[in-house]
């Protein structure tokens, strides 16, 4: 029976497709085996001893320990691309927004309140000042051509406009999604330099933070607008600010408020809205709780953030689980062990990602704990783990 801890408001009917006659579900197990959560900080928790693996209803995950979770063999899964398409609308909207001050117009409109019949002709003088312009043809950057980068690329497209993107790292998957009509940007330097819009869709870490610094604002043309629905540390807000008072950036609008950020009448802030539909969650939800099902059941890994994807066909036989470091003959010692008790290997499987090992071995004898208690005890395993 697997115990799956929930944190967060995660959809009761899609937590019951799990079959009840092998998982309990709950919010205050000691040592559950698995755990699904939205942004509950596990930061500073102390992993249970029976933890198996975490996943995120979502596609960030630094509310989650994920070094401490490596090293325990603890896999960490989150949800890419189960709510692009929700982002995908608030980054369109954004566009319109920071190309015809459609925010600050509706603001003044309010104001107006009380003027009784001048409101019209108030309305009709004072338009202009709100005035911007369309964005068909005009040249859209798209830093990051991820499941998020790719559905915006194409739609602004479809909408009329020049589409460029860069993304050195792209899939092959989400080369073959794009549009015939989205360019490649040569440079990220190019990119910058020639766009009169930009939006950002790349990852936060220690490579990205505080990538479009004062150095990269230099480059861009004047009265550029720029979206930033991935994430708020990608931008270096004092240099931002440069750039907005020396007229480089006309309209910056970000799903990321920041204090300093809220006073400026150049700054669109969104609170936070980039996945907030139900139809984002639902499909975060359902994506989370497959994945710990096929994990939990068969060992198959898909979309972990600290484990290779690995996956083989299972019969319902006795599968073995192994992680490691990713170090020579782990492999080799682990179907030593294997084969001196007599135990045939009937399909395997091995990947890594990063220093990090995983392995599949669908094994035909009787795996005894004391053979897989050799196996932990091999330098460098992290988890081992019998599926029966």
């Amino acid at each position: 029976m697997f115990k799956i801890q929930k944190y967060n408001n995660i959809m009761q009917e899609i937590l019951d497709v799990l079959p009840k006659d092998l998982y309990e579900q709950g919010e205050n197990f000691e040592n559950p085996d698995a755990i699904i959560l939205r942004s509950f900080n596990l930061l500073n928790y102390e992993l249970p001893e029976n933890l198996k693996a975490i996943a995120r209803a979502g596609a960030g995950v630094n509310n989650i320990p994920v070094e401490r979770c490596t090293e325990k063999g603890i896999v960490v899964f989150n949800t890419p691309g189960a709510n692009a398409n929700a982002v995908k609308e608030l980054v369109l909207a954004s566009l319109f927004l920071s190309s015809r001050k459609i925010n600050a117009g509706i603001n003044w409109a309010k104001s107006l309140k009380g003027k009784g019949e001048e409101v019209a002709k108030l309305v009709e003088k004072g338009k202009s000042n709100f005035e911007g312009p369309e964005i068909k043809g005009k040249k859209l950057g798209i830093l990051g051509l991820g499941h998020i980068g790719v559905l915006v690329a194409n739609a602004a497209a479809a909408l009329g406009m020049e589409v460029i993107g860069y993304d050195p790292y792209i899939s092959v998957d989400a080369a073959w999604q794009l549009s015939q009509n989205v360019k490649k940007a040569t440079s990220l330097d190019n990119l910058l330099a020639t766009s009169d819009y930009i939006t950002i869709h790349i990852p936060l870490d220690k490579n990205t933070k505080g990538m479009i610094n004062r150095e990269k604002f230099a480059l861009m043309k004047k009265g550029i607008k720029i979206i930033n629905m991935a994430r708020g540390g990608l931008v270096v807000n004092e240099h931002l600010l440069e750039a907005i008072e020396n007229g480089t950036v006309s309209c910056y609008v970000t799903d990321f408020p920041e204090d300093e950020l809220l006073d400026n009448e150049n700054i669109i802030p969104i609170p936070h809205l980039g996945a907030s539909t139900p139809e984002s969650e639902e499909n975060c939800a359902v994506m989370a709780v497959d994945e710990l099902k096929n994990f939990l059941e068969k060992g198959t890994i898909k979309n972990s953030v600290n484990f290779p994807d690995c996956e083989l066909p299972y019969s319902g036989g006795i599968r073995l689980l192994v992680a490691n470091i990713n170090i020579p003959n782990m492999v080799g010692q682990i179907t030593t062990i294997l084969a001196s008790n007599n135990i045939n290997i009937s399909g395997m499987i091995n990947a890594h990602k990063g220093n990090t090992g995983y392995n599949i071995l669908d094994v035909e004898g009787d795996v005894t704990e004391e053979i897989l208690q050799n196996i932990k005890a091999i330098d460098g395993v992290t988890m081992v783990r019998l599926i029966k």
